[in-house]
């Protein structure tokens, strides 16, 4: 072990405690800059909190926010030459509480505060499903509280867990241990990234303080620029979630380019990894593009400047959403489809069929999801516009029909052991194929016209994400589980909750196709008698789903703590991650693994892919078996003597 990696010893004197300090600073930081701004405000008179007084005092108090979790003491501290007291936590459950440098860390806080917005906003659904129980209001007062209810639930779903559980959470843990790294490139500023995401989520949550808004997820303009200041809040919180997002995909996408172990060519790149290359690239393109249109739109609210309303341009702002909007769908759906590819050869014990097919199609999915964006806007276009983009979104069926050949060539004739993950992929498997389906529907214009902002296409939609991503997810969390924890669940209970999740999804879902051919509008919470009985019972079931998922995610957390001890490699699987403890230890594997052959090989002939002794030829020093922080990135061979 080198010097510079001896563990330092904690001070005796326990600091506030980070989440605490950080609330409290925020505070600090949200009453000064506030006060500045108001003090300094040439039009006196105005409300203590304005405007723009809220959204400079926001920018303060997550910058007190992210001081006060700890990067005043682990990254301003060093960085001006100063001592700091701050030691990392390797052990405890309060490490998970503070700022840490462990991918494994980072991608547990990122399950834990996606998984947060995801009962947030399943909370806020259920409300929604209760006033949908009448034709009439009853919880809601005003449409406009209903709209804002529909806006915070659809905006946390998207941009605090959808996007964010899979990459942030289980790409942040996975994808180091998946390519043999022993750490990421930017841990640090992965370690404050994360932070981004419990400030998005109560700035979206807390917005009604301000007034309510009415646009939902998507912020239009200029409907927005009619609302309240609620709608700021909505701007400031996605734009931390989204920055959170962008520093994960930084983060990994350099790793994956720089820290593959030796042998981890990109042609043995695992599936899921190949999925996460795929959306974070997605999400450095498009990302960067929607930050820049909700900060014009914030603009447009708080100075103004008007560039969305009828002095600019009223239909920019939705092609600059939807410029976006579409490949945010694909960059929640592929790291399922990743998933079914990674986890059926596992259970089936048979080598993935077509390999090379499905790792096109991931990629394809990826350069054709920005070509179909018009799609939502067939309502707003021209004839000659509209066919190139009904074109295009038919088209995007092709590579994405990749994923489920792999995935049936995969199961023809195997031996598959039917367990929990592989019954949830299934389902997913069949829920987006529903969702498929029914988008092919949307893509043609003289139907969409007809289906336009009805229930068809929130069904549509819903079968997409939560019918691909969240059953993919919850496959993911049983497969993974062993791994993440040591301990196993039990196969009888696993089965039980996710086949009352699926019937409860399907008997929710499928009949918002039939809500929306019967004339049901999205988006409202007052509609036509008639269509009562069938809303009720919609309800009925929505309670059941909302229920099934707290109890899928209460049970996970409870064989975490308490179940079965696990093997090592309860799968038999072959990719790197399976070849080291469980849970990993903090470098991830005891010394440097190599990759020498296919990973999705099974059969006769098969080798084991993964080898953890051949780094003492590849760095020439005993060094290597031994630092648990060695990494053969560093090792710079020397020059052979004349």
């Amino acid at each position: 072990m080198t010097p510079e990696h001896q563990p330092l010893s904690r001070p005796k004197k326990a600091m506030m405690p980070p989440v605490l300090r950080g609330f409290l600073w925020a505070a600090i930081g949200f009453l000064l800059v506030n006060t500045f701004v108001i003090a300094v405000d040439p039009f006196r008179g105005h409300p203590f909190v304005t405007g723009p007084s809220v959204t400079l005092g926001w920018i303060g108090a997550v910058i007190g926010w992210l001081l006060g979790i700890g990067v005043y003491d682990a990254v301003l501290l060093p960085l001006m030459g100063f001592d700091t007291r701050w030691v990392e936590r390797d052990k405890g459950w309060r490490r998970y509480w503070e700022i840490a440098t462990d991918h494994k860390v980072i991608g547990i806080q990122y399950m834990m505060f996606a998984m947060g917005g995801f009962l947030i906003a399943g909370a806020i659904a259920m409300l929604m499903r209760y006033e949908l129980m009448t034709p009439y209001l009853t919880i809601f007062h005003y449409p406009s509280n209903y709209l804002t209810a529909v806006g915070i639930h659809g905006t946390l779903m998207m941009f605090s867990f959808a996007t964010v559980f899979m990459i942030g959470g289980l790409g942040n843990y996975f994808v180091p241990l998946m390519i043999g790294a022993r750490h990421t490139v930017l841990s640090k500023l992965s370690g404050i990234g994360v932070w981004l995401v419990p400030a998005g989520i109560l700035t979206v949550l807390f917005s009604p303080i301000l007034g309510e808004w009415s646009t939902g997820w998507r912020g239009y303009e200029p409907l927005a620029g009619q609302d309240a200041n609620g709608i700021i809040f909505y701007y400031l919180g996605v734009l931390a979630l989204t920055t959170s997002s962008l520093i994960v995909a930084l983060n990994l996408v350099a790793t994956v380019m720089f820290r593959r172990a030796p042998g981890m060519t990109w042609g043995r790149l695992p599936l899921f990894v190949w999925g996460q290359v795929s959306v974070n690239l997605l999400m450095l393109i498009w990302f960067p593009e929607i930050q820049t249109t909700f900060v014009m739109g914030l603009l447009d609210k708080i100075v103004p400047l008007n560039f969305f309303t009828a002095t600019g341009s009223p239909l920019t702002y939705l092609m600059l959403f939807w410029l976006f909007g579409h490949p945010e769908v694909y960059i929640i759906a592929v790291p399922a489809f990743a998933l079914w590819n990674e986890i059926i050869p596992v259970m089936a014990q048979k080598s993935l069929f077509g390999r090379q097919w499905a790792v096109i199609g991931l990629v394809f999915v990826m350069m054709l999801s920005g070509l179909v964006w018009a799609h939502h806007m067939f309502t707003n276009l021209r004839n000659s516009e509209i066919l190139p983009f009904s074109f295009f979104t038919e088209m995007i069926s092709i590579p994405t029909g990749f994923a489920y050949m792999a995935a049936i060539g995969t199961l023809w004739k195997s031996k598959i052991r039917l367990t929990t993950p592989v019954i949830w992929i299934l389902m997913s498997m069949f829920n987006f194929l529903i969702g498929g389906l029914t988008g092919v529907f949307l893509a043609d214009p003289i139907v969409n016209l007809q289906l336009h902002d009805t229930f068809w296409v929130v069904g549509h939609f819903h079968y997409t994400i939560i019918g691909s991503m969240v059953f993919s997810g919850f496959g993911a969390m049983y497969y993974w589980l062993p791994k993440l924890s040591g301990r196993m669940y039990n196969e009888t209970w696993g089965k039980t909750l996710a086949i009352i999740t699926f019937f409860a999804f399907n008997l929710t879902f499928s009949q918002f196709f039939l809500l929306g051919l019967h004339g049901m509008n999205r988006w409202v919470p007052a509609y036509p008698a008639y269509l009562q009985p069938m809303n009720f019972e919609v309800s009925i079931f929505a309670f059941i789903l909302g229920a099934s998922f707290v109890a899928n995610i209460i049970y996970i957390g409870y064989c975490w703590a308490n179940g079965e001890k696990a093997s090592e490699n309860p799968w038999n699987a072959k990719t790197p991650e399976w070849f080291t403890a469980s849970p990993p230890p903090t470098n991830n594997f005891p010394v440097q693994p190599e990759i020498v052959a296919s990973l999705y090989k099974y059969g006769e002939g098969s080798t084991v892919p993964v080898v953890t002794t051949a780094l003492d030829e590849l760095a020439a020093t005993s060094r290597a078996s031994t630092d648990p922080y060695y990494d053969w990135h560093d090792y710079v061979p020397t020059s052979p003597q004349k």
